[in-house]
């Protein structure tokens, strides 16, 4: 089907792991995260969002040698790891993961920032006013209204995993099964100068990318109207 081979489909078996992976753990990390630089009033903000957005302008590759160092049998985590008798975390798929889960982070935070900014602090205000526990609060309140940067941020994050190569390749290397997700994959077959697999995979990814940027905009386009 569509002209692919097992490896083929391998790979985007182990893309789409990583990417509902990644976007879960980051919609879970990035609530609290985006809440606290729109509604906190400590001075450390600015420096949680340049951390927070340095994927943005960082070189893949860069990031992807400090994980691998840190991460690594050598590095202070994957080494802590050994001397209890665990695995380092290097050219493995949970290495990957948190590689995925750092590079992918701005686009989580960002959608959400701007929802909660957009909010403002009046409706949670009055919810507390009227008794509503801050689980109440979220769930009957703040969700609702910003359910647009959800959708957003769940779908910038999702997109943006499958385009990650620089970061896989360095910490995760090429390994079927394991590491070796669409983007390595379309290297490999260019690198082995097999064009029609890789013309086939990037002509997915290409209309894939495309469809996301639609939705993106489109709910972008009604949340706008809905404001007038």
């Amino acid at each position: 089907m569509l002209g692919l081979g097992p490896e083929d489909w391998q790979a985007i078996e182990l893309t789409l792991r990583l990417c509902l992976y990644t976007t879960a753990i980051l919609l879970v990390i990035a609530t609290p995260v985006a809440w606290w630089l729109a509604n906190g009033r400590s001075t450390a903000r600015v420096v949680v969002q340049a951390v927070v957005a340095l994927p943005l302008v960082l070189p893949p590759t860069v990031l992807g040698f400090y994980l691998l160092i840190v991460l690594g049998p050598r590095g202070f985590i994957g080494g802590t790891l050994e001397s209890i008798g665990l695995t380092h975390l290097a050219f493995s798929f949970e290495g990957i993961l948190v590689a995925s889960i750092l590079y992918s982070m701005p686009f989580a935070v960002q959608p959400l920032h701007e929802a909660f900014s957009n909010l403002g602090r009046r409706p949670v205000e009055v919810a507390s006013a009227l008794g509503a526990g801050a689980f109440d609060r979220f769930v009957t309140v703040i969700l609702p209204l910003t359910k647009g940067g959800f959708v957003v941020a769940a779908t910038l994050t999702f997109a943006h995993t499958i385009g990650e190569f620089g970061v896989i390749l360095m910490l995760g290397g090429s390994i079927p099964g394991e590491t070796k997700v669409l983007s390595v994959l379309i290297y490999d077959h260019a690198e082995a100068m097999n064009y029609d697999a890789a013309h086939r995979l990037s002509f997915m990814l290409m209309v894939f990318a495309f469809l996301v940027l639609f939705i993106v905009y489109t709910i972008n386009r009604r949340f706008e109207i809905a404001k007038l």
